[in-house]
């Protein structure tokens, strides 16, 4: 794994703001050469996706499991921009268990000027109404890599309600019935957006005339099962033991592992972190 990350750990003043909101916005971690080929690569597998399951060029498409399907992906699992603040987050101890390509094309005229709702969520699915307490376990969380420009309102912007992954309901208010300030977040190409699991968030219709394109890495402990399919297999054999770790066809639940050497090697893992 390249050194290089230990420069980007999370500061004292991130790890407030994670834990306080829910999520944390790093912007420029991708530089503009790497967003174009990214970016490239994207619209080539979306292509490809939208003629052969006949999908409108209008519609929506969420491709999961799509890291196998280009080597160009591979680096961002341990980008070291922002890697190091999904360990420092989360702990040493962590897989790649979920990956989704999303592409939001611009709404019809005609439905552009609808009134939708919002779906506001938290990702994990049956993993909530499973867990008991309130608010329920951190458990995994997001980086999403933003490939497109969402600076302008309208975009299919990122909406968030910060501070809300601390509680299991959607936060309104008793008075008038409705959600508590919510932000839309305006991201450059080439931002992240590292976002815990329970953070009540949602995307803005697209209104604008530009294509939202962003890529999802879901990292959870090892000792869960990946979400859906992780067809990675083929990757295996040409990845360092850190990518090797995090990709875990097989799921582990031994303590050690090479992320962790690899700390206490760099003087990095502490007694928080074990």
């Amino acid at each position: 794994m390249d050194e290089a990350c230990l420069a980007h750990r999370a500061t004292a003043e991130e790890s407030r703001r994670f834990e306080a909101d829910g999520f944390l916005v790093v912007p420029n971690v991708l530089p503009e050469n790497l967003v174009t080929q990214l970016v490239e690569t994207v619209d080539r597998l979306d292509a490809k996706h939208r003629a052969d399951a006949d999908v409108d060029l209008h519609q929506r498409v969420q491709q999961i499991d799509f890291i196998g399907r280009d080597e160009i992906f591979l680096q961002l699992i341990d980008w070291p921009l922002t890697f190091p603040k999904v360990w420092d987050f989360l702990g040493w101890n962590v897989q790649l268990y979920y990956t989704a390509m999303t592409v939001t094309p611009p709404l019809l005229a005609e439905d552009a000027v609808l009134e939708t709702p919002l779906n506001w969520h938290q990702d994990s699915a049956e993993i909530n109404p499973d867990l008991e307490t309130d608010p329920r376990p951190r458990i995994s969380l997001k980086v999403a890599f933003f490939l497109t420009d969402t600076r302008d309102p309208g975009s299919a912007n990122f909406m968030v309600m910060p501070g809300s992954h601390l509680t299991n309901k959607l936060p309104t208010d008793p008075v008038e019935g409705c959600y508590p300030s919510s932000e839309a977040l305006e991201l450059s190409p080439g931002t992240a957006v590292i976002f815990d699991r329970r953070l009540w968030h949602a995307a803005s219709p697209n209104r604008s005339t530009k294509t939202r394109k962003v890529i999802f890495l879901g990292y959870s402990y090892r000792w869960m099962r990946p979400r859906g399919e992780m067809t990675v297999e083929h990757l295996i054999d040409s990845c360092d033991p850190i990518r090797r770790s995090l990709l875990n066809p097989q799921g582990t639940w031994g303590k050690n592992g090479p992320l962790e050497d690899w700390l206490v090697e760099h003087h990095v893992l502490d007694a928080e972190l074990e």
